[in-house]
């Protein structure tokens, strides 16, 4: 686990901690702030567009190796963006990088699952919740500790020994798969070409759409394609995508286990929820320091306090997967989050401190409540021999949950006119509303469990 830790940290880290250095980077490489954000999201899309494919080879090959070479591959990327020195050098770094990381979390679950003893999978998945909430956010954390005292090229170069560490004890103590069945079919690489052209597809539409409410538009943007069209372009491709999927026994896009329905009620929650934490905590810094007048210090550290909650919390989730539902317990903890983002919203405008924090600590548990259970019920809902694409397919819900966040904020910024109060308080208010609807998909799965579906199938 220490391995399966580490080498998690890393990947979802670095989706993050570049964000505060991108004027620092523009500068120095002399590009615009709309070229540098690619520096971001290079590392996304390529993330996003291999989780699939790379958790599918780990089925036929191994989760093992195919963790070991994304960190191989992570590495080496690594060392490539700490030596860049243009931008055009450091965003294909990136792209690799990513590439890297998409092989350490599309077979991460699985490992998990091989790891830990049925009993205490729970325990496991609430441990691997924990990495991912709080790495996600501490992202500008670790980066403003690391610019205080060097530059930013170190934001890369620190991944290079913690890397080189996780590949010598991954060697020693990451498990093996069980036989892979020859009833398997091997990938088509038109299957592969297809999802990574669909997800391709609907990310740049997303991100395209982000650009035209409000964000600095690249130079060329123009000649791009509008995103609703490239969005339109990802549905139809998606559409043939998945007719090809429909009768394969272990398909790439594993329409197999959207068929189950706990599996698919989770992987629905799993998306609202990841979209109001984005929403929300994208929203925050603008509420806290323009329209609440907070310092720049003051605001990071109330913000710490939603990441506190989560790591308290998460050990107790873990501990309460099995006694109680997984769909009453991510129900509850769904029910929390709504709360304190519409709490936050409704705060006066002379509200204290510690109004802020009790509502910031009621939004980070209820979070944390829902997403073990939840993610233990879409690993442990899939046979055991699909436990790869159940895994990549938790990381494709986070991350899409993510980018729809990220849009849904940019059409409210635009739609407003701009971030002096009212547009965070709505981007909240709105935010409370996906996890309520995360709370509705989860609490339709009480009469259903992961044991009942598995033994259906």
């Amino acid at each position: 686990m220490a391995v399966i830790i580490l080498g998690l940290t890393l990947a979802v880290l670095d989706s993050s901690i570049v964000n505060l250095a991108l004027p620092v980077i523009a500068r120095d490489l002399q590009a615009s702030s709309a070229l540098t954000l690619w520096v971001v999201n290079a590392y996304q899309l390529a993330g996003l567009v291999l989780l699939l494919p790379l958790a599918a080879l780990g089925e036929r090959m191994g989760y093992r190796r195919v963790y070991l070479m994304g960190m191989v591959v992570f590495v080496i990327a690594s060392v490539a963006a700490t030596l860049a020195n243009s931008l055009s050098t450091l965003i294909a770094a990136r792209v690799f990088q990513g590439m890297g990381a998409a092989g350490v979390m599309s077979v991460n679950a699985a490992l998990v699952r091989l790891t830990y003893p049925r009993a205490m999978l729970g325990r496991g998945m609430a441990l691997n919740s924990l990495v991912v909430a709080t790495s996600s956010m501490a992202g500008p954390v670790v980066a403003a500790a690391i610019l205080s005292v060097a530059s930013w090229p170190w934001l890369f170069a620190i991944n290079v020994p913690l890397g080189l560490l996780t590949l010598w004890m991954g060697r020693k103590a990451l498990p093996v798969n069980p036989p892979v069945s020859s009833k398997i079919e091997s990938m088509a690489l038109l299957d592969v070409l297809l999802n990574i052209l669909m997800f391709s597809l609907l990310f740049l539409g997303a991100e395209q759409l982000g650009v035209g409410m409000g964000k600095e538009a690249a130079p060329g943007s123009s000649f791009m394609p509008s995103g609703w069209w490239l969005l339109g372009a990802g549905v139809a491709v998606g559409f043939v995508y998945l007719r090809r999927q429909r009768h394969q026994s272990a398909p790439l896009f594993p329409v197999d286990l959207l068929r189950i329905p706990v599996f698919r009620l989770s992987m629905c929650g799993s998306i609202a929820a990841f979209c109001a934490q984005m929403l929300a905590y994208l929203a925050l810094p603008f509420l806290l320091l323009e329209a609440r007048g907070l310092s720049p210090f003051e605001a990071g550290m109330l913000m710490t306090v939603w990441p506190i909650a989560t790591m308290l919390t998460a050990p107790v989730a873990g501990r309460l997967i099995g006694k109680y539902p997984d769909g009453l317990l991510g129900g509850i903890g769904m029910a929390m989050f709504a709360t304190g983002l519409w709490l936050l919203a409704a705060m006066p405008a002379d509200v204290s401190i510690a109004d802020m924090v009790w509502r910031m600590l009621l939004a980070g548990s209820g979070f944390a409540l829902y997403q073990s259970p939840n993610n233990h019920t879409i690993v442990s809902s899939a046979p055991l021999s699909r436990s790869g694409a159940a895994g990549g397919m938790l990381s494709s819900a986070r991350m899409t949950g993510q980018t729809l966040g990220a849009v849904v904020l940019a059409t409210i910024f635009a739609i407003s006119g701009g971030h002096g109060g009212n547009a965070e308080v709505l981007a909240l208010a709105i935010a409370g509303g996906f996890a309520a609807l995360a709370g509705v998909f989860s609490m339709m799965r009480v009469n259903k469990t992961p044991d009942q579906e598995v033994h259906k199938r």
